[in-house]
């Protein structure tokens, strides 16, 4: 059968400069842009007001939404040029050396958030410091101007002792200045520490600072003051930031049981469950009850296997429309025999880049993000959710939670119930593809994994080496073998300790 043309011209996105001519030269980037200027996100506040676990936050989130972003901490700098942390008076305000020494290390990341920005193809840099001065945040406002860079600060403000103690306690403990050390004699050099910086700390003001684009969030998110929004970057950071919150909870990941269309080995479509599945959905409820798990939420798809699943449990359940398996438009229902047979070019280009890739009248795993994302700012500002889903969508939503640079813990639980394996294996030959024939139909943002710190801040020589760039987790993720009736416990993390779980059923 004559293969009929599927695949469509696909769209460029087009770089428009903002300000500098400097940024000319990124007119020629492969990756997609998201801002019409690279933007800096730059965390004021004290220390211990969780400004490097709101850094962390956003940049997982603005990877995953394929926004190029990594996080530069001021701090690594620090302790790369000072290797031995002695007491809190290394931060007093006379200390004429160690102030030399602070501020040789911020213009160091400043430096390095250019080479980012301008040379590696990254669109958002996090400036993770406490920027508590007016003269510091005025020296990084001209450093974003003579660059063409916009500027968004985040102000975290606490003053709820209790607050405070929790997280010197759970982050302060095992940070690289406190080896070693008596817990009782960290909490009160870091307190001693923080009355140093209290001495020059001059918040964001409401009139002197009313021309700057900022959101100040009191109390871990009590209250918000959001303030001259610029652009759709701005207003994304701002949405996500209101949305998360440091409750202890667990976020269970669950694929369906068993389907009918899994037994035949056909994708897609909308099959109630086989015997074994509807074996492992009552498994599943059992589980889930031995748990128990307070005001625990489940949600599910709009599709048969989802919600059969689900009612196994006995308890209400949410549908979400946004939790549907990838529509595999023409192919829906078929077998991977049959694709290969009736569009073998379509075939290849899935082989090819099955990220990318999109189905004819379907989605690709671009589209699918750009779908789930109302469903992870959900999970942000939900407690206890189980959320049963579908195999691309559970692989889309892991590339989330499995953040490195986020931090989750990951638990895995075995019902010990028999399943097809519906993962597919790359195939070995491929059909050559033709040099007119596109990859995509569309270019789109590629979720990308938050690139890891650089490991050795630098003083002297800035501009030789590079930090790392960031690696495309997703597009491995997409080929994830999850089979069916998997579940994954995931615990996102606030500071460095565990305050949900994301689960995994297997």
């Amino acid at each position: 059968m004559e293969q009929t043309e599927l695949t469509q011209t696909p769209l460029q996105k087009i770089w428009v400069p903002w300000m500098s001519t400097l940024l000319q030269r990124r007119r020629g980037s492969s990756v997609p842009q998201f801002t019409n200027s690279p933007t800096m996100i730059v965390m004021v506040g004290l220390p211990a007001r969780g400004k490097t676990y709101i850094s962390k936050k956003l940049t997982r989130y603005l990877n995953w939404i394929g926004v190029p972003t990594k996080v530069f901490n001021v701090g690594q700098y620090r302790r790369e040029a000072v290797q031995t942390y002695k007491s809190y008076e290394f931060f007093m305000p006379n200390n004429e050396d160690a102030m030399k020494i602070r501020k040789a290390c911020a213009i160091a990341a400043l430096q390095d958030v250019n080479i980012y920005l301008t040379h590696e193809q990254g669109q958002v840099a996090v400036f993770d410091a406490t920027n508590t001065t007016r003269d510091r945040r005025e020296l990084i406002i001209n450093f974003s101007k003579e660059n063409g860079y916009k500027v968004f600060f985040v102000e975290s403000i606490c003053d709820d002792p209790d607050i405070i103690e929790a997280n010197i306690l759970q982050v302060k403990l095992t940070s690289p200045d406190y080896k070693d050390c008596d817990k009782e004699k960290v909490v009160e050099d870091f307190l001693k520490r923080i009355e140093c910086y209290k001495i020059n700390y001059t918040p964001l003001h409401d009139e002197y600072d009313r021309n700057l684009s900022y959101i100040k969030i009191f109390n871990v998110g009590s209250r918000y003051l959001v303030n001259h929004v610029l652009d759709h970057i701005q207003s994304r950071i701002v949405y996500y930031l209101m949305n998360i919150h440091v409750t202890p909870r667990s976020i269970y990941l669950c694929r369906h049981g068993e389907s009918e269309l899994n037994l035949l080995g056909r994708i897609g479509g909308d099959s109630g469950l086989s015997e074994r599945g509807k074996k492992f959905a009552s498994e599943l409820g059992l589980f889930m009850r031995d748990q128990a798990i307070q005001d625990l939420k489940v949600w599910t798809s709009h599709m048969k296997r989802t919600i059969q699943t689900a009612e196994a449990l006995g308890v209400p359940y949410e549908q979400w429309k946004a939790l549907n398996e990838i529509d595999a438009g023409v192919c829906e229902e078929m077998a991977y025999e049959e694709i290969q047979e009736n569009y073998p070019l379509e075939f290849a280009l899935r082989d090819q880049d099955k990220y990318r890739y999109r189905y004819p009248k379907g989605e690709s795993y671009e589209d699918l993000v750009q779908r789930l994302e109302p469903v992870i700012m959900e999970l942000e500002r939900q407690e206890n959710v189980l959320v049963i889903c579908h195999q691309a969508v559970m692989r889309c939503l892991l590339a989330y939670f499995l953040d490195k640079s986020a931090g989750c813990k990951v638990e895995s639980f075995f019902l010990n119930i028999e399943a097809v394996n519906t993962h597919r294996d790359k195939p070995e030959n491929q059909i050559a593809r033709p040099s007119d024939a596109p990859l995509y139909r569309h270019r789109r943002p590629v979720p990308l994994a938050s690139p890891a710190p650089t490991k050795t801040p630098r003083l002297e020589d800035l501009g030789e080496t590079s930090p790392p760039c960031s690696n495309h987790k997703l597009q491995h993720l997409a080929s994830l073998e999850l089979s069916p009736a998997i579940i994954y416990a995931f615990t996102p993390t606030i500071y460095s300790r565990h305050f949900a779980t994301v689960k995994i059923f297997l």
